[in-house]
């Protein structure tokens, strides 16, 4: 049985240089359901990522050589994978660091083998389509979201979303006009970090309005969080 159903076999790519932590993830996510590849550093995982479609990546932050943050950013400029950064610092300025360099979610070590499962789990749901989504696109100015393929244009050019992004922008779209606060939209998206909502709702803005700073779109309800406020629905 998938790990995550409605997919098949995800394919998971784990990057740390913990040759002993490297072997247990491998061994734990197997176990569980999916197939999965190692690379000890940002050089093999770069060969992997070549010649291997993955699904989800799974990257440490301190590394020899190139950093998972550089590696995360590097990915992000030409791939749309989901990446899940762990990282053995746990102050919010280093998570939010992973997150603005595109990462979807990340994870403090130590961490509980079980919430690893639950986090990718998660992520692979956000970026599995849904028979039932419905095939409407969501116009905002000059850029055009497509739900159900999780695909903006902006001008007739497509614009790069992380998966975490094409979330958030699914959930503002299907409840346009509906006030959600940060607390909620964690719940929804499966972050524990309010402060990652602002981050995405930032580069989302960049991403679509023509003034980020005075958005007209993506607006801010004071005291209670954020709201999706489109030209039309198609």
């Amino acid at each position: 049985m998938s790990a995550v159903p409605g997919m098949d076999d995800p394919h998971l790519l784990v990057v740390d240089d913990d040759a002993k932590l490297r072997a247990l993830l491998q061994r734990y996510l197997t176990s569980n359901g999916f197939r999965v590849s190692a690379a000890a550093d940002a050089e093999e995982a770069r060969a992997l990522i070549k010649s291997i479609a993955f699904d989800l990546l799974i990257l440490d932050v301190m590394m020899p050589g190139e950093s998972g943050l550089d590696l995360t950013r590097a990915i992000r400029a030409n791939s749309q994978t989901p990446i899940l950064i762990l990282t053995a610092r746990g102050g919010s300025e280093d998570r939010i660091a992973g997150l603005e360099n595109g990462a979807d979610d990340y994870l403090p070590k130590p961490f509980e083998p079980r919430e690893l499962l639950l986090r990718c789990g998660a992520l692979l749901r956000r970026t599995t389509p849904t028979a039932r989504s419905p095939h409407r696109e969501v116009k905002m100015g000059e850029a055009v979201f497509d739900p159900e393929r999780g695909e903006l244009r902006r001008k007739g050019k497509p614009v790069r979303l992380t998966s975490s992004e094409a979330a958030l922008l699914r959930l503002f779209t299907a409840n346009a006009g509906r006030p959600f606060s940060r607390t909620d939209l964690c719940v929804r998206l499966g972050v524990t970090l309010e402060r990652s909502i602002d981050v995405q709702v930032t580069r989302l803005r960049r991403k679509i309005e023509e003034d980020p700073k005075l958005p007209l779109y993506i607006q801010t309800v004071r005291g209670v969080g954020y709201v999706l406020v489109p030209d039309r629905v198609d």
